[in-house]
């Protein structure tokens, strides 16, 4: 960028004062060239955190590199019209290590799709931040540690499927005040305490909480605990 501002300068003293434009204007046209690549940098360096904390035999993320202007050439990785990431889709990629509280950077994202690899560690409550976020798919994977219960404010969640992984603690009650919620299955996993009734949780079927042993079944709203049997 450097150059060319020098080899503008130069262009403009070339011209007669007629001519010349003035020094504001191709000083905010340089400015407004750095736009885009500012919000495409932050975002390309979240994904790129979160591709160094992956093991990837497979070389899906290998187009996956820092040194482009913003990270919508990258496979596996969809933005909308104005360059923002929208989608990171990845799921079944055999890839293994560990989420990264970045990811909370993205905040366009709308669908994150991590389903069927081998992937551990904690999901990051950092992923509460993802406003526009309407799908979040982590099923079969290796994720231990509690549900966050930042992900109640994710009021534009759709679909929340962290069934098969080794999840622990109760369902946060959080999730109730989701409104736009349709799915959620947690099935196969650890988590105890009582199943929510209220909210979305009306219309989610009892087969997608099935196979948590602590689990205690559906709550008795005002007459029992729903944390009972964690500990």
């Amino acid at each position: 960028m450097k150059w060319w501002l020098e080899s503008l300068k130069k262009e403009h003293l070339k011209l007669t004062p007629s001519m010349a434009a003035p020094i504001w204007l191709w000083a905010f046209a340089a400015s407004l060239a750095l736009i885009p690549s500012a919000f495409g940098n932050c975002e390309g360096d979240a994904l790129y955190t979160l591709r160094k904390s992956l093991v990837d035999p497979d070389n899906v993320l290998q187009s996956w590199d820092p040194n482009l202007v913003n990270p919508c050439t990258w496979f596996h990785v969809t933005c909308n019209q104005d360059n923002r990431v929208t989608r990171v889709d990845l799921g079944n990629s055999n890839l293994s290590g560990h989420l990264v509280r970045d990811l909370g950077k993205l905040e366009h994202l709308q669908y994150l799709e991590l389903y069927k690899n081998n992937i551990q560690g904690t999901i990051p409550a950092e992923l509460g931040n993802l406003k526009n976020l309407i799908s979040l798919d982590l099923y079969n994977n290796n994720i231990s540690g509690t549900i966050p219960r930042s992900l109640g404010k994710l009021k534009s969640l759709v679909f929340l499927r962290l069934n098969d992984n080794k999840l622990t603690g109760p369902i946060p009650r959080e999730l109730v005040g989701v409104s736009s919620l349709k799915v959620v299955d947690v099935s196969n996993n650890d988590l105890c305490g009582t199943i929510p009734t209220s909210g979305p949780f009306e219309h989610i079927p009892l087969n997608n909480f099935e196979k948590n042993p602590r689990l205690e079944g559906p709550e008795l709203l005002g007459l029992a605990s729903y944390d009972t049997n964690c500990s």
